[in-house]
Parts: structure tokens; C-alpha cells; sequence
């Protein structure tokens, strides 16, 4: 294991991270087995995490802050390590996101991220096998956190139906992504259609995109491709953008209908009936 001594604390957040838990720790005159079993975990993990071999969760966080009397110091810095394990193309986009006050998404593929459960992220981010699998799922879920916040942003979110249709993780992982989607009926601030096939030609055959609208600066479109996100102020592409939200809006099931979709779907094809898997959904 590498010596604590050598990691230099400026070097990222979860340097930073580890060396302030090891700080703080020893000035408890705690060593790391006391800790562990003071916030529930094993000393072996209070050492890979201070030698930033191991990235903290918000739970373990929230935990070290009472155990070490902080005020809440680690619940604070766990967002930016969080934060940091996004791949570095998507980091400014995530800061933006976090600061915008009304965010459209178009969605062809997969539910947008915000709106994940943790076993459907899993999911989507394991389909191509890359390593650190958890603190990515993490990072997704501290995005989130955005919509928690005491003035969250309105977040208007059109699905393709194949995102419904299109099976990520088990029945089990489907149906209740289908019932979290259900969930934010009851909340003012998301607003969630479904573009059905029904629809035919439409302007999202192209992809995926995101409009981020902020209270002092100028709107922002973003599109991702295979490799990397790509992010914009352009006046004429975030034009462009409105425009092709626009009408995707109104091609869409209103919200109403939109949720008694994805009610049917969510117990036609994912249900407990036997041949639910195979079941054609209108």
C-alpha cells in the first residue's frame, strides 16, 4: 500500500479526501480500526480511502462527520470527489447542469440520467465493462442531488418509448424504473412525455439532447456521440435546439397519458405474468 506520506494532498479531491480523514483522525487520536468500527466499516477501508485507493461514499461521509465531530465537513467534500470520478468530458457539463435552472432533455436510448435508480444505472454503465463500475454509479447518483436541492430546476423530460421497451438489467430493474418514473407525478418540478412510435418521422431521429437554461448566462445545448459530449452557446444551435424540443413536445403523449403509458408498460412487459418478456406493447 502506498505510504499516505507520498500522496500529495493538491494532487485531486480524493487526495485531498483521504489526507483530511487521515487528519482528522489521528488529531481524534483514533487509529483507523477505531474508526471503522465507530462508522461501521472495516480499518481496512478507512486505510484505502486515506491513501485514496478507495473512493468514499456520502453515506460513509455522514457517518465520519459525527464520529469526528467535523460539522459536517466530509458531507461537503464528498460531492467534489464524487464529482471528480465523472469522465473529464462530462465534468463541465455536470457543473452546468448543477447550476441551471431549467433543464429539456430528449432521450432516444435510456432514461436520462437524473432520473435513474441506482440498479438501472448499473445497467447502462456496465453494458460496456469499464472499471470502477461503483464510484461511477456514485458519481451518477450524487448528480441527483440536484433535484433535492431547496430550489431545484425544472426538469421537462421527453422519452422515446424504446427507452421504455428496451430492457436494461432484469425484469425486476426494468419495473422499477418504470415506478420511479411513476414517482415524480406528484412533483411540480419534473415533467416527464413519452413520444411514441406512433409518432413516425420526428426532429430526434438524430439523437439524443440536452437545453440547459440558466438565470444570468445563455442557454446551452449538448449532444454526445460515442466518444465524447459536446457542448454549445451558440445562438443559432441553441435555437436550433428549442425548435426541435419544441416540436418533440408537442409530437409527445401529454403527461398525463405519458404516465398511464408507462403504467401499461410497466406491467405488460415487465410484470409478473408469465410471457411478460415477449409481450408486444402498443
Amino acid at each position: 500500500m502506498v505510504n499516505i506520506r507520498d500522496l500529495d494532498p493538491s494532487a485531486s479531491p480524493l487526495d485531498y479526501y483521504g489526507a483530511e480523514l487521515r487528519r482528522f483522525r489521528e488529531a481524534a487520536g483514533l487509529n483507523q480500526k477505531q474508526l471503522g468500527s465507530a462508522v461501521f466499516c472495516t480499518g481496512s477501508l478507512i486505510g484505502q480511502i486515506e491513501t485514496a485507493h478507495k473512493v468514499p461514499t456520502r453515506e460513509f461521509s455522514e457517518r465520519v462527520d459525527v464520529a469526528l465531530e467535523t460539522e459536517g465537513a466530509f458531507s461537503r467534500l464528498v460531492g467534489l470527489v464524487l464529482r471528480s470520478q465523472l469522465p473529464n468530458w462530462f465534468q463541465p457539463y455536470a457543473d452546468m447542469e448543477a447550476r441551471a435552472t431549467y433543464i429539456s432533455t430528449y432521450q432516444a436510448q435510456v432514461v436520462y440520467g437524473l432520473l435513474q435508480t441506482e440498479e438501472y444505472a448499473r445497467a447502462v454503465i456496465g453494458a460496456p465493462e469499464p472499471e470502477g463500475l461503483d464510484e461511477l454509479v456514485a458519481a451518477r447518483m450524487e448528480r441527483q442531488r440536484i433535484l433535492r436541492k431547496e430550489k431545484p430546476p425544472l426538469v421537462w423530460v421527453v422519452l422515446d418509448e424504446a427507452v421504455l421497451c428496451r430492457p436494461m438489467g432484469s425484469r425486476e430493474v426494468m419495473r422499477n424504473q418504470l415506478a420511479h418514473l411513476l414517482s415524480f407525478r406528484s412533483q411540480r418540478r419534473v415533467k416527464i412525455q413519452v413520444l411514441t412510435f406512433s409518432a413516425g418521422q420526428h426532429p430526434g431521429l438524430t439523437g439524443g439532447f440536452n437545453l440547459l437554461r440558466f438565470d444570468d448566462d445563455p442557454d446551452i445545448v449538448y449532444t454526445e456521440d460515442f466518444v465524447q459530449g459536446h457542448m454549445t452557446a451558440n445562438p443559432d444551435s441553441v435555437s436550433e435546439g428549442w425548435l426541435h424540443y419544441d416540436q418533440l413536445q408537442a409530437a409527445a403523449l401529454s403527461v398525463q397519458d405519458s404516465a398511464a403509458l408507462i403504467a401499461r408498460v410497466m406491467e405488460e412487459r415487465y410484470g409478473d405474468q408469465p410471457g411478460a418478456d415477449s409481450r408486444d406493447v402498443a
